[in-house]
C-alpha cells in the first residue's frame, strides 16, 4: 500500500482517466432477477429499497449479507460466482492496478433515498478508495456529497471521498445501478487520482 497524501491534497471527488462502454455493463446486469439481490442491511439508513449484489467479497463470508459488507480487520477477499457471469464488469474490475477488496452492484430502486451518512474508513489519506461506476442512471438521481451535487455519467469512474457526509435520492422511473469498487490506494491509483 502506497503512502498517501494528507486529506487535505484530494478533493472529495475527482472523475478517473478511465471510463467503460456502459451497453455491456449493462448486458451483464440485465438477466439479473430480483431475488438475486441481498438488501442493505442498514435500514436507518434508507427508504424505499436499496440493494447490493456481490462480486467479490470477504474470503469467509457465506451468509449473503456478509458478503455485501467487510466487517472491520478483513483482510483476504475472493471473487463471488457472480463474478464469472458478468464478464464486461469483470474486465472493469480487472483494470485497476491496485488490489481490490470488494466489489458490488448496488441497486437503488426509482423513488428511493439514501439518507446522509459517512463511510468512515472510505478516504484515500486512510489507504483506501471507493470508485463508482455508474451502469444505469437518469438525471433525476441527485447524488450529494458534502452538500454538493455530484452528476455522474454511466461507464465513467468517480472517486468519492465517501468518509464525508453524503446522500443518494433516486427521483427517477428506474433503478439507478452502480458497480462499488472498494480498493487499496498504491501508486497508480494515486497517479490516477492525480488525472
Amino acid at each position: 500500500m502506497a503512502t498517501a497524501p494528507t486529506q487535505s491534497v484530494w478533493p472529495d471527488r475527482v472523475r478517473l482517466p478511465l471510463a467503460f462502454d456502459p451497453a455491456p455493463l449493462a448486458a451483464d446486469i440485465a438477466a439479473l432477477e430480483r431475488g438475486d439481490w441481498t438488501e442493505h442491511f442498514v435500514r436507518q439508513n434508507y427508504e424505499g429499497e436499496w440493494s447490493a449484489l456481490p462480486l467479490r467479497a470477504p474470503a469467509t463470508a457465506k451468509h449473503p449479507i456478509q458478503m455485501i459488507y467487510p466487517a472491520p480487520g478483513v483482510t483476504e477477499f475472493v471473487d463471488t460466482p457472480w463474478r464469472t457471469r458478468m464478464p464486461a464488469l469483470s474486465a472493469v474490475v480487472d483494470a485497476f492496478q491496485c488490489e481490490v477488496r470488494t466489489v458490488r452492484l448496488m441497486r437503488l430502486a426509482a423513488g428511493s433515498v439514501i439518507k446522509e451518512h459517512e463511510d468512515l474508513d472510505l478516504d484515500v489519506a486512510q489507504g483506501f478508495a471507493r470508485v463508482h461506476v455508474p451502469i444505469v442512471t437518469s438525471p433525476d438521481v441527485d447524488f450529494r456529497l458534502n452538500g454538493a451535487r455530484v452528476t455522474m455519467a454511466p461507464g465513467e469512474v468517480w472517486y468519492l471521498r465517501l468518509a464525508d457526509p453524503h446522500s443518494v435520492a433516486n427521483r427517477s422511473d428506474i433503478a439507478r445501478i452502480h458497480l462499488v469498487i472498494d480498493l487499496v490506494v498504491n501508486d497508480w491509483l494515486l497517479r490516477q487520482l492525480a488525472g
